[in-house]
């Protein structure tokens, strides 16, 4: 979508977006460490890490959405649907854009070319005047008298984009069925919307009760590494979790298979590797749960502003007392 700007003002509607983003990163190192601590049954074939991905995206859903990584896009709504990204796995907030009048911006990046448009200019060979600047009567002052031969040379051009600042956020759009909440976070901000436009989410689309417009898409995003391999949260607690579970399943596997160890020896590891796991979610789901100091601020205001109601009328001193928000 071209005309719309990476940045959005807020309209009517004043609430903001806090979230803390982890840092992704693969799960390779990992599942390195998990095949060379049992090695020996890696290296017999007794087992394989064709199901780490299938374990790891186990771990991540039973961690929740926190755990998936949030990205931001524009939809553009046409005949009453956009097509949603391909990456898209839950939807955390959605917001009703309209258009504006703004001045546009330039693009920092500039584009090279030998072909000419109506937004670019001319670099190389150098014109002065609207003529070939030559060494012969060059008006040029940077002339040195060797850079200006007539020399035939290929122009070059250069392209700079403008940007158009056209979009502003208005409001939350509110979810419009039951399946569609199976879609949204419980944190998502739509679940407490009370506004008139809805939306539902079927066959990887975003459909509207609106015709045409602009929606800001705040998501959960699946995000993959060069191998495949779904990236995780670059958080300690959540890798040893990972990894715990994933030797749990090894072990699990292994109960299943003939081997030159007795049941009971394969079984006593799996059980100890499956309270080992269970202790890791239990720190896990703690560690993603726990407050930043954004969101700690953000809470004071709020119980501040909650508490406002039981303030006695007669109150003379309010000395320290400030505007909240």
């Amino acid at each position: 979508m071209k005309n719309i700007s990476t940045s959005i003002k807020n309209g009517k509607n004043k609430q903001m977006s806090y979230y803390y983003k982890y840092n992704f990163v693969s799960p390779e190192p990992v599942f390195s460490i998990v095949k060379e601590e049992l090695k020996s049954y890696f290296d017999t074939g007794a087992v394989d890490d064709l199901l780490f991905p299938t374990y790891t995206d186990k771990c991540l859903r039973k961690l929740g959405r926190s755990s998936y990584q949030i990205q931001e896009t524009y939809l553009d709504v046409c005949d009453f649907e956009a097509r949603l990204p391909d990456n898209f796995f839950a939807v955390r907030e959605a917001w009703m854009c309209t258009s504006v009048d703004a001045r546009p911006y330039q693009s920092a990046n500039s584009f090279y070319s030998q072909a000419s448009s109506e937004t670019t200019i001319q670099v190389s060979p150098v014109i002065v005047g609207g003529t070939p600047c030559t060494n012969a009567g060059c008006t040029d002052p940077g002339c040195d008298g060797h850079s200006c031969l007539p020399v035939l040379i290929q122009a070059v051009y250069k392209t700079n984009n403008a940007i158009n600042r056209s979009v502003q956020r208005q409001y939350l759009l509110k979810p419009g069925n039951i399946s569609v909440k199976a879609h949204c976070s419980l944190d998502c901000a739509n679940l407490g919307s009370s506004s008139a436009d809805s939306f539902d989410i079927r066959d990887n689309k975003f459909v509207t009760n609106f015709r045409n417009g602009v929606v800001h898409l705040v998501f959960y995003a699946y995000e993959y590494d060069a191998v495949g391999n779904q990236m995780i949260p670059d958080n300690y607690r959540i890798r040893e979790f990972i990894e715990a579970f994933i030797k749990y399943k090894v072990f699990e596997t292994l109960t299943n298979q003939i081997n030159d160890e007795t049941f009971n020896q394969i079984q006593q590891k799996m059980v100890n590797y499956k309270q080992l796991a269970d202790e890791a979610f239990i720190m896990a789901d703690i560690e993603i749960k726990k407050q930043d100091a954004y969101a700690k601020q953000n809470r004071i205001v709020q119980d501040l502003n909650r508490f406002k109601m039981y303030e006695l009328p007669n109150r003379t001193n309010r000395y320290g007392w400030r505007r909240n928000g």
